[in-house]
């Protein structure tokens, strides 16, 4: 896409407001240590510095930017549900986030260029005090700015990252996937019903729901498989994708063999279909997690299995996801976004996972909004992401609904242009 002249615009004021993210913050470890359940909260002591409950509402802070022609642009900052776990930043504290957000952003806002996204976005959100700002802020900030530079140009959000990032106008649709949360049986129905691309993540985080030596796990898998079958449209083929949260280390054992073993033998249950697995093991450090991953990938490619490894836990930043791209340590990256920090950086994040012929997939949490998730989308369309996440919520229907209405507009947008434009080229013509 060819790039604008552009003129400098400014904030006049920048306003907060506090809200709600879309489902709950977790304590992970609290949890995968056998936490029992209590109608829909956790019993016992929190494990994870930061959390009051194991389970907590999720808490968001939204940040409006007032341009000179005092529209008002949103963004919004939260955490995501297991914050604190595989290298994450902490549990988000509406009160830190505030005031930091208070006394270091905003007056860097009031300096800043909003015609040009990265460029705003390298300004604001450098370093303070030789660190990077809170990931949430980070996340909840590069939203209003690419909004900003959107009202600046008159565009979508999208058509400003393929300006920015020298990326032609998308023309196809990025699959969506769903997660079903704890209601699994309920919402694979859901999904299978509205053709959903991908499915069903199942929220594989107890040693209940893996079973001793994952039998229970490779019974839900077929039990998928199956149904996508029965309830499925003629032709519908979705790719089965299941996220572990490491309970195949955990499980099975943390030798990179024993695993490629487990999940081949998965993929042989379903054959036909692609299998994803997500986090299959957490071992411990970014390091560790580089070195067997790309063990594991290489025990899978060379079997010929479908099995494909999706990297999440110690795959936090741009420059991890760079570091697994790089080391093919993953078929594919799970770009968290909230854990990335800057909307840019999963813009470029995208970039890298497909220069390096890793799968790049645009995520994120339950615990985000309605607004963050419609920048994701603008995202992952405008770097065509290999799949997006359904989000926010654990409801399936919203997020679908959200993620999927987001893409259509938008989709029908870009082609109008289109339309647009090649009319007026052949008036000029003739």
């Amino acid at each position: 896409m060819e790039r604008v002249m552009r003129i400098p615009s400014r904030i006049k004021d920048v306003i907060l407001a506090r809200g709600n993210g879309s489902f709950f913050y977790d304590d992970q470890a609290a949890i995968r240590a056998g936490a029992a359940h209590d109608g829909f909260r956790y019993l016992g002591v929190p494990l994870t510095p930061g959390f009051a409950t194991i389970r907590m509402p999720a808490r968001s802070l939204g940040i409006g930017l007032v341009l000179s022609d005092d529209v008002i642009v949103w963004g919004d900052m939260m955490g995501v549900q297991y914050s604190g776990a595989g290298g994450r930043d902490p549990v988000f504290q509406i009160d830190a986030i505030d005031a930091f957000t208070e006394s270091v952003v905003v007056p860097r806002l009031f300096a800043a260029d909003v015609s040009s996204f990265v460029g705003a976005c390298g300004s604001v959100l450098s370093y303070h005090d030789e660190k990077r700002l809170p990931l949430a802020i980070e996340y909840g900030v590069s939203q209003a700015l690419l909004r900003a530079a959107a009202h600046v140009a008159r565009s979508t959000l999208a058509e400003v990252i393929c300006s920015e990032f020298s990326l032609p106008l998308p023309e196809r649709p990025v699959p969506i996937y769903a997660q079903s949360g704890d209601s699994r049986e309920l919402n694979v129905d859901k999904m299978i019903l509205k053709s959903v691309d991908v499915l069903p993540h199942g929220l594989i985080n107890s040693r209940d729901k893996f079973g001793p030596s994952g039998e229970t796990f490779r019974n839900f898998v077929k039990w998928v498989a199956k149904r996508t079958k029965e309830i499925g449209q003629p032709g519908y083929h979705p790719i089965l994708h299941f996220d572990v949260y490491g309970w195949i280390g955990l499980e099975i054992g943390m030798e990179a063999a024993k695993i490629a073993d487990f999940i081949a033998r998965v993929a042989d249950d379903i054959p036909g279909y692609r299998l994803h697995i997500e986090c299959p093991a957490d071992f411990g450090s970014t390091e560790a997690q580089l070195e067997e991953y790309a063990k594991i990938v290489d025990l899978l490619d060379r079997r010929g299995t479908q099995a494909r490894i999706v990297v999440d836990e110690r795959c936090n930043t741009l420059e991890d996801v760079q570091r697994f791209a790089e080391a093919k340590a993953a078929h594919m990256a799970q770009i968290k976004m909230p854990d990335v920090g800057s909307i840019a950086d999963t813009a470029r994040a995208v970039l890298v996972c497909k220069k390096h012929g890793v799968g790049a997939y645009v995520g994120g949490s339950c615990t985000e909004t309605d607004l963050s998730t419609r920048a994701a989308v603008n995202i992952a369309v405008a770097t065509q992401a290999d799949m997006m996440l359904a989000k926010p919520g654990m409801g399936v229907d919203e997020g679908i609904s959200i993620v999927g209405n987001e893409q259509s507009r938008l989709l029908s947008i870009l082609n109008y242009r289109r339309s647009k434009n090649s009319i007026r080229k052949a008036k000029v013509s003739a």
